[in-house]
């Protein structure tokens, strides 16, 4: 069985933090009925939800991966870059508590969720605005008692790692080259997102399934030609909060 941790989706969304994108009106009722589709994409994939407590004054806190980074053995509890989004961790290490034992990370340290890719025993740590090299150096410390390789990646023109970068099968990333050096990857089957579509290398990959956003019909194709069964979901609401499939699940 896998757990789900959500959050759902706070009115006050049209504050989000942004790095990369330019504001625009985010129509909350419709990033709530799109979020609510994604929990049920979640349970049709086979994961149960367990909702984590509302946090409706902070408003990035439907985007729930930021806050900790789960293995098999441990889970690592984030330091967000954005100093605004620091509370959302309590709930999530509430929640994960009962599952894993916890590390912390430490200040000076910052890291985000969105920038670790965990494949296999190798963990891709995305050097970004939002996570620095404290941050990398004390996640390499305690994945190390447990066997993980962890290695930095450099990110560019993009908010996290997994903008750039993401697994959607065992041996298969889908990869934005233009923000990422795919070179990093070397030994994984690689499909580059479509060039008009540079934000579309972001997929959850849950058993034979890839939830995927309908935005990137194009690179969604490229996916299909390889026999991947994708989902595709509407997320257009949630994207103008800088924020993607991966975003807003933690899964154990």
């Amino acid at each position: 069985m896998t757990i789900a941790f959500t959050r759902s989706v706070p009115p006050t969304i049209v504050d989000c933090e942004l790095t990369h994108l330019n504001r625009e009106p985010i129509d909350f009722a419709r990033a709530a009925e799109q979020h609510r589709l994604y929990e049920k994409e979640l349970v049709a994939a086979g994961c149960v939800i367990q909702r984590l407590p509302d946090l409706s004054e902070l408003p990035d806190s439907v985007f729930v991966e930021d806050t900790a980074v789960v293995l098999r053995e441990i889970a690592i509890l984030a330091r967000p870059g954005a100093a605004s989004r620091r509370p959302e961790v309590v709930s999530v290490a509430d929640a994960l508590r009962p599952h894993r034992p916890l590390k912390f990370i430490q200040p000076p340290g910052t890291l985000d969720g969105g920038d670790v890719l965990v494949i296999g025993c190798t963990i891709y740590v995305g050097e970004s605005a939002r996570t620095n090299s404290e941050g990398i150096r004390q996640l390499a410390d305690f994945a190390s008692d447990y066997s993980y390789a962890v290695r930095p990646v450099k990110v560019s023109r993009c908010l996290h790692l997994k903008s750039a970068v993401t697994q959607v099968a065992q041996d298969l990333i889908l990869v934005n080259s233009a923000w990422v050096d795919s070179s990093s990857f070397n030994g994984m089957r690689q499909i580059e997102v479509h060039p008009s579509e540079p934000f579309a290398a972001n997929a959850l990959s849950i058993g034979d399934n890839v939830i995927y956003p309908d935005s990137f019909p194009k690179t969604r194709t490229r996916l299909e030609e390889l026999g991947l069964n994708v989902h595709s979901i509407e997320t257009d609401e949630l994207q103008k909060a800088e924020g993607g499939v991966t975003c807003c699940s933690i899964l154990i």
